[in-house]
């Protein structure tokens, strides 16, 4: 069960409600200073062991070849509307500790919170950004040039301005929306995990 609207069940602070995936995203471009806030925004995200343990590789100017090698990872229906953002991105975790070269379980995790700053952050700019898992992660390492043994492809992002939903293929346009949420009580289990029914 979902929730229908973006009214939150409790307070919460208005910047999360803000937040969500468009793909009406416009080409920009985007500042130098706009740029440098996303990226630091990810800087400051916390890790374990202050690892920090994204990498990311990025094109701005849609059209260019930088931009078109990395559309180029993409799957075709996504390719369709992230060809067209202002910046282009795959966020990469590194696999092993750099202190210790053990194996990081929690890169991911980690990454994750990186992507939350830099989505939260393009809010504040008035931009929008999308994650997306429609890629192909070992042609973005060939074709990037990172090191597939390093490193784990874990997401490609578009961000950029609002866009015209009326730009979008009509399947996509009808999907252009924030989408619900389920209750907190679907995943809070006091104590102890207790399936449902």
């Amino acid at each position: 069960m979902t929730t229908s609207s973006r009214t939150p069940d409790a307070d919460v602070h208005p910047m999360f409600l803000d937040r969500w995936s468009p793909r009406a995203i416009g080409p920009g471009p985007l500042t130098d200073a706009q740029l440098a806030a996303l990226f630091e925004a990810m800087r400051w995200a916390p890790s374990c062991f202050n690892e920090q343990p994204w990498l990311v590789v990025y094109a701005t100017d849609p059209g260019s070849p930088d931009h078109q090698r990395l559309t180029g990872v993409l799957v075709e229906a996504n390719q369709i509307w992230a060809g067209r953002a202002a910046l282009l991105m795959i966020l990469f975790a590194r696999r092993r500790f750099s202190h210790n070269g053990n194996p990081n379980r929690h890169a991911g995790f980690d990454c994750g919170a990186a992507w939350m700053s830099l989505a939260l952050e393009a809010r504040a700019l008035g931009l929008y950004a999308h994650a997306m898992a429609g890629f192909d992660p070992a042609r973005a390492c060939t074709d990037l040039g990172v090191p597939e043994g390093d490193f784990e492809a874990m997401a490609a992002i578009a961000v950029g301005p609002p866009g015209d939903p009326a730009d979008l293929p009509e399947k996509l346009r009808a999907r252009e929306a924030p989408s619900p949420r389920k209750p907190a009580a679907s995943f809070l289990h006091r104590g102890r995990y207790t399936p449902a029914g």
